[in-house]
């Protein structure tokens, strides 16, 4: 029996961090450095922004996540729901979002596959129209 116990106390374990790493990623976003959140994903990993294509490794997720926040002057993201179960955590959010003299508060709802401490895949689920009517 004690052998189930610990399983279920590792899987706990896990469960927090993955859950505790993603809070920290959504915190990043307010830095809006390419670098720095490009680092939370494993080599391989993917963003998948699900209005467009998804984007894989490292260096490319870096690549579009610059392209993109490097019209913003500030962001902060408000998790509003965050629930994990192993290596899956789901963040529902409101990103608000500056560019120039534009602004959008943004309903979203990210999922996360992690692996090792790191975000595998990123699959993110938002009306895009809402942020392009805002940001035009």
């Amino acid at each position: 029996m004690r052998r189930g116990s610990d399983l279920a106390t590792q899987r706990e374990e896990t469960m927090s961090d993955n859950k505790q790493i993603i809070r920290d990623f959504i915190a990043a976003w307010s830095r809006l450095d390419a670098d720095e959140l490009a680092g939370f994903f494993t080599d391989d990993g993917t963003y998948y922004n699900m209005p467009l294509e998804p984007v894989s490794g490292r260096d490319n997720v870096r690549d579009f996540i610059s392209g993109f926040v490097s019209a913003w002057s500030a962001t902060d993201w408000e998790v509003l729901n965050l629930v994990g179960d192993g290596d899956v955590v789901i963040a529902e959010r409101v990103d608000r979002t500056k560019a120039g003299d534009k602004s959008v508060d943004l309903p979203c709802t990210g999922v996360f596959e992690m692996r090792d401490g790191k975000i595998a895949m990123w699959r993110d689920y938002f009306d895009m129209g809402t942020y392009a009517a805002a940001m035009t």
